[in-house]
């Protein structure tokens, strides 16, 4: 189902910080995440040096921050800048089956197209059956698996490379 009036996509900036934090805590879960779990005290840094907010793109309905992607440079190589790589993407509970993760991939594929990159690549973790739906409905495809690339709450968890042409 989705949302009668669609997310607003836009760059995140400096005061989203503390949100967008707290979003990645009530969002967490093995399904998507290999760190551990969040534990107090809480740090409310989301920004790195690397991935600053003009690396992220977030969703907003009704004012409120409900999602992003991030969006980056897999390498500092000269010889992979044609090429951006989503390592993270999070939608609110509350706003799943409403638009908002396939508006944040749309938006992303748009400003890495507008940006002259050629391929856009991803990790996802082999049971996260919703995401893999969803970036395969947007077309990308398995390039790869690497079979229980990580052991997460006691099982084995499969990492699945994606990619898309965007050319």
């Amino acid at each position: 189902m989705s949302e009668p009036h669609p997310p607003r996509i836009r760059t995140a900036r400096p005061d989203d910080e503390a949100s967008l934090a707290r979003l990645d805590r009530v969002t967490w879960s093995y399904v998507h995440a290999v760190q551990p779990r969040p534990r107090p005290p809480y740090d409310d840094t989301f920004f790195t040096d690397r991935a600053g907010p003009r690396e992220h793109l977030v969703a907003e309905l009704g004012g409120r921050v409900v999602g992003y992607v991030r969006v980056v440079f897999p390498t500092p190589l000269a010889s992979n800048a044609h090429v951006r790589q989503i390592q993270g993407f999070v939608v609110a509970e509350e706003a799943r089956g409403r638009g908002v993760g396939r508006a944040l991939i749309r938006a992303a594929l748009g400003e890495a197209r507008d940006a002259g990159a050629r391929r856009m690549t991803l990790h996802v973790l082999g049971h996260n059956a919703p995401a893999r739906a969803l970036y395969e409905s947007e077309g990308f495809v398995v390039e790869g698996v690497l079979r229980e690339e990580f052991c997460l709450d006691g099982k084995y968890v499969d990492d699945v490379a994606m990619g898309l042409s965007l050319v």
